[in-house]
């Protein structure tokens, strides 16, 4: 039986920062989903993972991403890569939470990094605020940047998991990326891959026996 929705932040209940990576590079030039790239590049050991685990602070990270995007060709500072992280807020989705939080444990699991302010990275006082508000609905929020652990490090789920004293079988967990949630999905977890804010609601519609307005057909 479900009881607990686990929530991803960035990407879910806000616009995906892919958006922005994706608007940097045609502006600067470079090559389609090239920030991902330098990402992607030693996954678990790169500037990006060290960051999003507090192991480096955002000095360091400006320096190592240059290092790492030089490397592969096309050379931009973690300081600009930090700028593009917050997105705007999905009303739908805040909605759908706001909904659910009667009935459920909701609680927030997000990679993030000791950049803007609190766990959505927000950079502006009205984006700040915004976010604040959304995190006042969770029962918990978990961050990378707090604990040392990060997705999709299995780790991170059973930490999570004792946090929420629930077994895996009992989350519903919605996250944008598929590597993410596959070691969530081998432990038990019912995952939603989101896509676009009307395919999400749909999917956790019918995870949950809900409508949310907003869904997908």
């Amino acid at each position: 039986m479900i009881t607990s929705i686990l929530w991803d932040f960035g990407g879910v209940l806000t616009t995906s920062p892919f958006e922005s990576f994706n608007r940097f590079e045609t502006e600067k030039g470079l090559p389609h989903n090239f920030l991902r790239r330098v990402n992607s590049t030693n996954p678990d050991s790169n500037a990006w993972a060290r960051f999003e685990r507090s192991d480096i602070n955002a000095d360091q990270f400006d320096a190592l991403f240059l290092e790492e995007s030089t490397a592969l060709g096309h050379p931009v500072r973690g300081n600009d890569v930090i700028r593009l992280l917050a997105g705007d807020i999905r009303p739908n989705m805040v909605a759908a939470l706001k909904a659910l939080s009667a009935d459920y444990q909701c609680v927030c699991l997000t990679n993030n990094v000791s950049a803007g302010k609190g766990p959505g990275m927000s950079r502006t006082a009205s984006a700040q605020k915004a976010v604040a508000e959304v995190m006042e609905i969770f029962d918990t929020v978990i961050q990378s940047s707090k604990i040392g652990l990060r997705k999709p490090d299995p780790q991170i789920y059973e930490y999570t998991c004792r946090e929420m004293n629930v077994r895996p079988e009992q989350i519903v967990y919605l996250d944008d990326l598929g590597i993410n949630l596959k070691p969530a999905a081998a432990m038990g977890m019912k995952t939603i891959k989101v896509v676009s804010e009307g395919q999400a609601l749909k999917d956790l519609g019918a995870a949950v026996g809900k409508t949310f307005a907003g869904a997908e057909g």
